[in-house]
């Protein structure tokens, strides 16, 4: 399959490139430094291909809620306006979109979340990932991912426990990008449309430290767990019934072993 891909550098790219090329796809990047030169809203000419996978943001630095800075005019054109232009750049294509649990907002938390549930985005990044879900439609899924580990996400956090700094508590749903990756893979060759929960652990910084703590020797105590209810956890069953295992603990402790070592 000529899979096109935006985004392949990012958080999320990283992980998709090397699982769609080792799956046997052909794939054509597109990006400031992808093989066709693009970028979220300017119109370029693109190759026929069988599937779109839509990865790319434009935002502030770190920062996807929020990651409109003081600019949020120009943050929709690009990631709203932009992506329906590329939609209909693709013709035919099947289109994958990575969205997010922002849709969701955090206003539900202690509480499972479904596809099936009403959307009510917090952030005008929700917003905008809502938008584009329903423009999408029947032409392909949305891959609503919560935060995406490995690599070197945790690296600041880490360099910060192990010098002492003080870590305030934070409790988060996280998956790891292999199975993000997999969860792409999955959805590339099969019919089925709409959203698709992507999400795997809630994992508290207190657990999470003193994992690394044990590791490392570290000294300095993991900082306290987290107060309060937990954010809405994402519920995975439409992507489980079409055979979907995220890594769960043991992926985790197996990143964390080789980060480590």
């Amino acid at each position: 399959m000529h899979v096109l891909l935006t985004g392949a550098t990012g958080t999320v790219g990283r992980f998709l490139l090397p699982a769609l090329t080792q799956a046997g796809h052909r794939v054509t990047t597109l990006g400031r430094a992808g093989d066709i030169r693009w970028t979220l809203g300017r119109p370029a000419p693109l190759p026929e291909a069988d599937a779109l996978v839509h990865a790319a943001l434009a935002h502030q630095p770190g920062k996807y809620r929020g990651g409109e800075g003081d600019d949020p005019a120009r943050f929709r054109a690009l990631n709203l306006d932009g992506t329906l232009r590329l939609f209909d750049a693709v013709g035919d294509a099947r289109i994958l979109f990575l969205s997010s649990r922002a849709v969701y907002g955090d206003q539900r938390r202690g509480e499972f979340l479904h596809e099936s549930d009403p959307a009510t985005p917090d952030s005008l990044y929700g917003e905008i990932k809502l938008a584009a879900e329903d423009a999408l439609g029947p032409r392909g899924a949305s891959l609503r991912a919560t935060g995406v580990y490995g690599g070197d996400k945790w690296t600041p956090l880490f360099a910060a426990y192990l010098r002492g700094d003080p870590i305030p508590p934070r409790i988060a749903t996280e998956v790891h990008g292999d199975d993000l990756a997999a969860a792409a893979l999955l959805l590339l060759e099969r019919p089925e449309t709409g959203p698709f929960n992507v999400s795997d652990l809630l994992l508290d910084r207190h657990d999470l430290l003193a994992r690394v703590q044990s590791l490392t020797g570290c000294p300095h105590p993991p900082p306290p767990r987290a107060e309060g209810p937990p954010p809405g956890r994402m519920a995975t069953c439409r992507l489980r019934l079409l055979g979907w295992r995220p890594g769960g603990r043991a992926r985790l402790d197996a990143f964390l072993a080789e980060s480590f070592r």
